[in-house]
């Protein structure tokens, strides 16, 4: 509780530093990361978080300083370039995107380690901390950092901000941005240096190992939970801000406890979480969904054969044995066996000793089924032209998607009909 206050209260000038600088940095690296996931570019920024190293290590044998400035310019030097060769080769030879991807990041980032080392055996002043960047430096931020990093993420949302909707465009359908005239190339150029922008601050606290993490797993995150962009945006930063925060707060409380790092396996740790657990595109809402329209689907087919079975009869309502059910149709006796107590429940049928009936109201679902179906027959005989023998599996899938209102348009375009294609009686509501 002693080293929560402590954190918590930034009476510490150091805590200060850390927090802000990973704040900034997560907040750049998200925004940025949403539109890069968007445009399927995630392995384009690891690639360019691996590219840095030779820019930096360039910059600072030219300046013999350590300036965040310098190294920034080196490094944004360095990841256009790796952009442009990545582009070059995918354009302008047979090699494909990925092998380009592969190539750039394996050469640039082996070129950076021998730069390194050979400015470790050499006479140069001031070079300890530049192996950080391997694997970030999180926990010895400067104020000089926290400035530079500051107005960095400031002109990242800045134009962001100003360039949302063309950003957003680009993001979802390029073809169509070239198609009305919007300065395309122009605005991949910005883009991509806004991404290369933000990945250079960033591996300065968790290192070119794991700067992709932090670029894209917000947005992975953050994209199972909506639909909408800005909503995305806003979640992937929310994510981003509180694993720094919790992440810095771990580092802190736990010697030798690197907070980069940290703050990439919060971030994992809401990614997994996300993808299981969030609503409608979670894994476990995904499998409650398609549990759900499973037993839909089987209770639907029993009323269905429940109908079948008196069709043309006289007398409605009559006990079928359970057996009666499965000749019909093909079910699994479990299966089975569930989906007739669900109905029971409902009062849709009457369940006895080995055999069932329809109630009154199990017999009014039992005919919109039956009319849902039908009435697809009729539509693709009427209006796509479909052979009457090759429309029964079709509308077996269908019937169960109909919606009220589509039931209607069905009946209007038709004109209400009083047989299938089959000659079958098409049951209407009473």
């Amino acid at each position: 509780m002693e080293a929560f206050v402590d954190f918590f209260s930034f009476q510490d000038p150091n805590v200060r530093l850390v927090v802000l600088g990973m704040l900034f940095i997560s907040l750049s690296s998200s925004l940025v990361g949403s539109f890069a996931f968007l445009q399927k570019k995630s392995l384009v920024g690891d690639a360019v978080a691996h590219s840095l190293l030779p820019g930096i290590a360039i910059a600072f044998m030219i300046s013999g300083s350590k300036n965040p400035w310098v190294l920034i310019l080196g490094a944004l030097i360095s990841g256009w370039v790796s952009i442009l060769i990545m582009d070059f080769l995918t354009k302008r030879s047979k090699i494909k995107t990925d092998t380009s991807i592969a190539l750039v990041l394996s050469v640039m980032f082996g070129l950076g380690i021998l730069l390194l080392t050979h400015i470790q055996h050499s006479d140069f002043g001031n070079q300890s901390g530049l192996d950080k960047f391997l694997f970030g430096k999180a926990a010895s931020l400067t104020l000089i950092d926290i400035q530079a990093f500051g107005l960095v993420t400031a002109v990242i949302v800045v134009l962001v901000g100003v360039f949302y909707r063309e950003f957003k465009l680009l993001s979802f359908n390029y073809e169509f941005a070239q198609a009305i005239g919007m300065p395309v190339k122009a605005l991949s150029f910005l883009m991509n240096t806004l991404l290369v922008l933000a990945i250079t601050t960033g591996i300065q606290a968790v290192g070119v190992v794991l700067m992709a993490a932090l670029l894209i797993a917000p947005a992975a995150a953050a994209k199972i939970w909506t639909y909408s962009l800005s909503k995305m945006i806003l979640i992937a930063m929310g994510f981003a801000l509180f694993s720094s925060l919790l992440g810095s707060f771990v580092s802190y409380t736990y010697i030798n406890m690197p907070t980069g790092p940290w703050i990439v396996v919060i971030l994992t740790f809401f990614t997994v979480m996300s993808l299981l657990f969030a609503p409608k595109r979670g894994v476990f809402s995904r499998m409650k969904m398609q549990r759900l329209n499973s037993l839909k689907i089987n209770s639907e087919n029993i009323l269905k054969t429940l109908y079948h079975l008196e069709e043309g009869k006289e007398t409605l309502f009559e006990w079928h044995k359970v057996d009666q059910i499965l000749e019909k149709r093909a079910f699994n006796k479990v299966t089975l066996k569930n989906t007739l107590r669900l109905l029971s429940q409902k009062r849709w049928i009457v369940l006895g000793d080995q055999k069932v009936k329809l109630s009154r109201a199990g017999e009014i679902e039992a005919r919109r089924v039956v009319r849902l179906h039908r009435l697809w027959e009729m539509y693709l005989t009427k209006r796509l032209n479909f052979k009457s023998d090759h429309i029964h599996s079709n509308a077996e899938t269908i019937e169960h998607i109909i919606t009220p209102e589509i039931e209607l348009e069905l009946i209007k375009e038709l004109g209400a009909p009083k047989t299938d294609p089959h000659s079958s009686e098409i049951p209407y509501a009473d």
